[in-house]
């Protein structure tokens, strides 16, 4: 029994080796970065009318009902 002990001991020392200490806390400000936004919403937002009908999806039509 006192093998087993030891064993134990040192798989402890080893783990404790390996994993003994945490990483440093990361505070939340650093985490965030705050960046202006387009007000036009960039250039995938414009809205095109004449191309709208290649978007369009309607299951009657896609069973060619």
């Amino acid at each position: 029994m006192n093998k087993g002990l030891s064993k134990e001991a040192a798989e402890a020392a080893v783990r404790h080796a390996r994993f003994g200490r945490l990483p440093e806390r990361i505070r939340f400000e650093d985490m965030t970065e705050a960046v202006e936004a387009a007000p036009s919403g960039g250039v995938n937002a414009s809205y095109e009318p004449e191309g709208s009908w290649k978007y369009y999806s309607c299951l009657a039509l896609d069973l060619g009902l």
